[in-house]
């Protein structure tokens, strides 16, 4: 995704400035795998994606992609018993992800992580569009947002999943994104028409995902359930609203995180 522009970031700093929904780019793909003690080996969970994986928002990130040890892929491999790779970095897009399988994947991997997709459709755009322009200019942004993963994200996410087949047997779970707004009253969010229209192409983008997930004959996470009723302008959030620093807005906070993880844990072991 581009960055935001300066001017426009200067232009948003007296009324706290927003975040893109995805966040800026990093190009670094730094690998984190934890480490083993003693000879034993244990299984190791492979986490890909972008920062709604790597855990921008939640707190304590570092490095140039953003990491956070309260993310999803954090707790997860904690629940599994493994070791981590934790390869998701902050502004990836699908191009990205078979240079984050390479160089996360080994003979020990067993359990892979993956959510992508934000980036290539311009979710950046939407959010600055939606937060601070009118909402004829927000429904435009939108509609190109739609247009593109409905014509070309589908195609994209099936070289994506490709690309980690080809590297790893193990199961791998895609984890969808959460709708970011409750569409309720709300004294300082955006608008109703435009949390609507936000929350819409979140629906899309899910739907979109899941069904190239099963395709590739990968398991999907859907994540909306859980955070239903904790968007922003809800009564307890679980994503930020207008934060510092920028790039926090409009991702999961620390209770996000940790939805995230129970989804996972309510989807993939149902009877734990």
């Amino acid at each position: 995704m581009k960055l935001l522009a300066a001017a426009l970031v200067a232009a948003l700093v007296p009324f706290a400035p927003i975040s893109t929904a995805f966040a800026a780019p990093a190009q670094a793909q730094v690998s984190e795998p934890s480490a083993v003690a003693g000879s034993r080996i244990r299984p190791e969970h492979l986490a890909l994606g972008d920062s709604f994986a790597s855990g921008l928002g939640a707190g304590s990130e570092s490095g140039a992609c953003k990491r956070s040890q309260a993310a999803h892929p954090v707790l997860w491999a904690a629940r599994l018993n493994s070791s981590l790779s934790f390869q998701a970095c902050t502004g990836a897009s699908t191009a990205d992800i078979a240079a984050q399988v390479a160089a996360g994947v080994n003979s020990e991997t067993s359990s892979v992580t993956l959510t992508v997709g934000g980036n290539d459709a311009g979710f950046t755009e939407v959010m600055t569009t939606c937060t601070t322009g009118a909402d004829s200019s927000c429904a435009r942004r939108v509609a190109a947002a739609e247009q593109f993963i409905r014509a070309e994200l589908p195609a994209r996410l099936d070289a994506a999943y490709a690309a980690v087949r080809a590297r790893t047997p193990a199961p791998v779970a895609v984890v969808g994104y959460p709708r970011l707004f409750e569409e309720g009253f709300c004294l300082l969010g955006p608008s109703t028409a435009r949390r609507a229209a936000v929350n819409r192409a979140t629906d899309l983008i899910v739907a979109t995902t899941a069904a190239r997930a099963k395709a590739a004959g990968f398991s999907f996470v859907d994540v909306r359930p859980a955070f239903r009723g904790h968007g922003v302008c809800g009564g307890s959030p679980w994503v930020n609203g207008i934060s510092l620093p920028i790039t926090r807005s409009y991702h999961p906070n620390r209770a996000g995180q940790q939805a995230y993880a129970a989804a996972l844990r309510t989807a993939l072991m149902p009877a734990g």
